[in-house]
């Protein structure tokens, strides 16, 4: 392996790590928190099934091109340097600390900044139809369904009902996220994969998910935690529901990538703020929340940003 192969590699690995570790949080977070009391290989099998079954579809159906067509303006790489290791190894130190930064941004930018802008207005839509969805849904069912998820447990017969919910709803979302998302990992490979390629990438991605799944999550998944009821299989049901509709709507939009970490915030956002309102009251904790939350993924922006522009004139 020469070095530019290497290089590739090493940057497919570095950003399969950092994307999985930073981005699959937010669709995997609340099935973590909610199914806690299972043993993380369960979970792990469930999630890699999807990934294994998505990456496939995406190989199979679109010529070798498992991004679904999200990196037609991205020119493949076939000679890196070293400096393209950068984004994903700054991106996997911001994750250690918890921020949300949004790999869209941070990786997909580097390779091509012409298409930032439209990258930053349809994550920028992302946000605000996800807290407008999140704010009227959360108006409507809160004082019936999470007073609910409050006061009462769940007997044995509707908790499996709630899981196989629940399970659902995440694997529909967790497939929903990949089709975005796996355009953040591949730019560093051919756009047209060979059939060694796939399963390698494969078996990467699917060591790195455990690796996850074993850890809990890690520090973004406090983010998660913090917010309202987020543990609960109700809510969490609720939650992925919306968020993997949200996806699904931007899926079939167009094809320019997005940052899902935008959407993902901003829903949580929206979620808290008319449960705040409806069932408990507003405070500047929860307009701070909401601020720093959407402070720490600008703050990701400007990273990527100032990474780009600022090797441009090194």
């Amino acid at each position: 392996m020469d070095t530019s192969q290497l290089i590739i590699w090493l940057g497919f690995t570095f950003a399969a790590y950092s994307v999985v570790g930073n981005d699959s949080i937010q669709t995997l977070g609340t099935f973590l928190s909610s199914n806690e009391k299972k043993h993380w290989s369960t979970l792990w099998l469930f999630a890699g099934s999807i990934l294994a079954a998505t990456l496939i579809y995406g190989w199979v159906n679109y010529g070798g091109d498992v991004s679904y067509d999200r990196l037609a303006k991205y020119p493949e790489m076939t000679d890196m340097s070293w400096v393209y290791l950068l984004p994903p190894l700054v991106l996997l130190t911001l994750t250690r600390t918890g921020i949300p930064v949004s790999t869209s941004f941070l990786i997909l930018t580097f390779f091509n900044e012409k298409n930032m802008v439209d990258m930053v207005i349809k994550s920028g839509s992302g946000y605000l139809l996800a807290f407008g969805l999140a704010v009227a849904l959360y108006f409507l069912i809160t004082n019936i369904f999470e007073k609910e998820v409050r006061s009462t447990e769940m007997n044995a017969k509707q908790r499996s009902k709630w899981t196989i919910a629940q399970w659902c709803s995440t694997g529909f979302l967790w497939a929903m996220w990949l089709i975005q998302d796996f355009a953040n990992i591949y730019v560093y490979l051919p756009r047209s994969l060979t059939l060694m390629e796939l399963i390698s990438s494969l078996v990467i991605l699917l060591s790195m998910l455990a690796y996850i799944f074993y850890q809990k999550g890690g520090n973004i998944q406090k983010i998660v935690k913090a917010k309202t009821n987020t543990t609960d299989i109700r809510s969490a049901t609720i939650i992925d529901l919306l968020f993997g509709l949200i996806l699904l709507f931007f899926k079939e939009l167009n094809n320019v990538p997005m940052s899902t970490t935008w959407v993902f915030i901003g829903l949580l956002a929206g979620r808290e703020l008319a449960i705040k309102y409806k069932f408990e009251e507003l405070t500047k904790d929860t307009f701070k929340d909401i601020g720093m939350d959407l402070a720490k993924v600008f703050f990701g922006l400007i990273v990527s940003i100032g990474l780009v522009y600022g090797l441009k004139l090194i």
